[in-house]
């Protein structure tokens, strides 16, 4: 809860002044001996604490995964397993999970999404990635338009989406292999691109490290890189672009 709601409540006599003191006791962090929750973020940030799920130990994913809900009443986690799903869902069962991303979320309903951006991926291998950045975006209020298997092996499939791409207020590149889509993108746009190189390909790839170098090393203008495989990051950044646009 946010401390103009807070004080607000307390205004309108929903909480007391003890209840508003004890929420305020909790910031800027919560301690829980393996984990200090930053209850503090989206005040600072604009932007919830969010779960990093893998490697988590399941009763540290499912304390932390109840705190945070109880906090904001809905809770984003990214790189989560189908069991540990089926470890949430045992106690949230409106938890929703998405394979292909592997996020679990818990979303207010009637979620108003603002401003735009588009995802692009330059394979439907990516779309892993991909989707990890669209909806971390959209759970952080961003309308997303996605624009998937427009590699550039098929330059005549992007370019019939152009006009939507240009619309958009940032594009988020997902490109494995040679990782060329951003490149292509920064030269035809007037907006931020945010290139997400991916591990998708074969030996000389390197996991990834190809495309993150063809990335970094871009002639375009505009082009910012975030880690190989980061589709957070990307839709976070894209979010917090959009945000400055709307």
């Amino acid at each position: 809860m946010e401390t103009k709601e807070i004080l607000q409540k307390v205004q309108s006599g929903e909480l007391s002044v003890e209840e508003a003191q004890q929420l305020f006791r909790r910031q800027p962090f919560e301690e829980m001996g393996y984990a200090k929750l930053d209850t503090h973020r989206k005040i600072r940030s604009g932007f919830a604490e969010v779960i990093f799920c893998s490697g988590k130990a399941d009763e540290h994913l499912l304390q932390i995964f109840g705190r945070l809900y109880e906090q904001d009443q809905e809770v984003f986690g990214t790189r989560a397993t189908k069991d540990q799903y089926e470890l949430i869902k045992s106690r949230y069962p409106m938890a929703d999970y998405d394979p292909v991303s592997r996020i679990i979320k818990i979303e207010k309903s009637g979620k108003e999404r603002r401003g735009r951006i588009a995802v692009c991926s330059a394979g439907t291998a990516d779309i892993p990635v991909a989707e990890e950045a669209a909806q971390t975006a959209e759970y952080f209020g961003t309308k997303v338009e996605r624009i998937y298997d427009v590699g550039v092996s098929g330059l005549h499939r992007l370019l019939s989406q152009l006009d939507t791409i240009q619309q958009a207020n940032c594009i988020v590149a997902v490109a494995g292999m040679e990782g060329a889509l951003a490149s292509v993108l920064g030269g035809l746009v007037d907006k931020p691109v945010i290139a997400v190189p991916t591990s998708v390909g074969y030996g000389a790839s390197m996991h990834g490290l190809s495309a993150l170098l063809t990335m970094i090393n871009s002639c375009a203008n505009g082009i910012a890189v975030v880690n190989i495989d980061n589709g957070y990051g990307a839709g976070y950044m894209a979010a917090q672009i959009n945000r400055l646009a709307v």
